[in-house]
């Protein structure tokens, strides 16, 4: 089984290019962190960046709610692809290919929250001006 669970932080604006056929695809990087104890009992901090690729409705989600900065969960699977660049070398990239992901936290807060996106759903927008009637349930 190849399944990639991802929850870290935006590194950058998600990237979108569409192609003539129509299909979108977004790209962005997330930073994943842990700490631990080295032998000496010091706590050590490690990195890591994992490259995201995200397609037509999900991609289109993607540009939607996500921004540098924002903390979210991810789910999809590792790729690897080779390629010719302009100068004619033969590069190689390793990419987690996004099915869903969930937004859990975004840094910079504003008047205006956004539902997660997940496969085949529709996110949603809603003021935080607006009121929530009793019994109605809440849109996260």
């Amino acid at each position: 089984m190849n399944r990639v669970m991802l929850i870290g932080n935006l590194g950058k604006d998600p990237e979108q290019r569409q192609f003539e056929n129509g299909t979108n695809r977004v790209s962005f990087s997330i930073a994943t962190s842990e700490r631990y104890q080295d032998k000496d009992g010091n706590w050590q901090e490690s990195t890591e960046w994992h490259e995201i690729v995200m397609w037509r409705n999900q991609a289109e989600n993607a540009m939607k709610l996500l921004k540098k900065g924002t903390t979210i969960f991810l789910e999809g699977k590792l790729t690897h692809r080779s390629w010719t660049d302009t100068e004619g070398k033969n590069r190689k990239t390793t990419e987690v290919v996004g099915s869903m992901f969930r937004v859990l936290e975004k840094r910079n807060t504003g008047s205006d929250y956004q539902t997660p996106a997940f496969p085949g759903g529709e996110s949603q927008q809603k003021s935080t001006g607006d009121a929530i009637k009793e019994g109605e349930d809440l849109p996260f």
